[in-house]
């Protein structure tokens, strides 16, 4: 009998490859534009996303999975035979779709079900994912994966910028007093998680010194010569996402920097030209 199955979400935007290798499952959100809903990933790539947004007026929505395609996927895994499931997922304070997966458990019979909030998404998610994934080929029970990725969590730094507050706003992410400080003074808030929600870390007023900022916190970490796992991730930037993971692979050889993207159901909120950077220690 199989142990434990990881299952996640689309918005970790973890390579195809990568899901296959881990025997990871994944469950997708999908980006709405007008009557026409997309599964990211399935009906729609991250390109042909931010190509159709360049061509539509009206900003898309997103829409979390239904509790049916969980219920569906977790008495899949108990027919193949897997005792229990970890269903790791975004943030809870930005989508439905971690609840979803929790009432979809309380529906399936013969197998039992773990939720975890990643209280983040996209690359830092992927980290959870990947890890419950390594950990599950090797063996571990479902607690044993869950107590680590649970300590993960104080390990994890993520830090990104947007080039228009818009996104964030529309989508219920950034609530108005932010919205207005930040237009007015045409600053560019570094954001990160706080406690699962989006909020401004520090406010600046250029690009330039925003991406200097989060570069500054990196180095905080960086500089001790732990080895230390990191991911550029990018909106539609994949020049400037390559040019800062090349500076961070130079000026630190003991960071492991990976690129990554924000897909079209996280770039709906966050819209193009979105940079970020997160890293964790790895543990020795």
């Amino acid at each position: 009998m199989k142990n434990v199955a990881i299952v996640t979400d689309s918005t970790a935007y973890l390579d195809p490859e990568v899901r296959k290798e881990l025997g990871i499952h994944m469950v997708p959100l999908s980006v709405v534009f007008g009557e026409e809903a997309f599964q990211e990933e399935i009906d729609l790539t991250t390109e042909a996303f931010y190509e159709k947004m360049k061509q539509t007026d009206k900003l898309p929505t997103t829409s979390q999975p239904a509790i049916g395609h969980f219920v569906e996927m977790f008495e899949s895994l108990a027919k193949e035979g897997f005792q229990a499931v970890i269903s790791i997922h975004l943030s809870s304070k930005i989508s439905g779709t971690y609840q979803s997966a929790i009432s979809a458990a309380d529906m399936v019979e013969g197998i039992e079900v773990f939720g975890f909030d990643s209280e983040i998404s996209c690359a830092p998610q992927g980290y959870f994912v990947i890890e419950a994934a390594r950990m599950a080929q090797k063996g571990a029970e479902a607690q044993e994966i869950l107590d680590q990725l649970v300590a993960m969590k104080d390990r994890l730094r993520a830090y990104f910028m947007v080039d228009d507050l818009n996104h964030l706003h529309r989508g219920g992410r950034l609530n108005a007093a932010q919205l207005v400080v930040g237009s007015i003074l045409k600053i560019k808030p570094v954001l990160h998680f706080e406690e699962g929600s989006i909020v401004p870390f520090e406010k600046v007023r250029t690009e330039k010194k925003a991406l200097a900022r989060i570069k500054g916190l990196f180095a905080e970490d960086a500089s001790s010569g732990e080895a230390i796992q990191a991911t550029v991730i990018h909106a539609n930037r994949l020049d400037a996402a390559e040019e800062l993971a090349e500076e961070l692979r130079t000026q630190y050889p003991n960071a492991s920097v990976g690129i990554s993207h924000f897909g079209p159901v996280i770039g709906t909120h966050l819209g193009a030209g979105s940079l970020g950077l997160s890293w964790m220690k790895t543990k020795n």
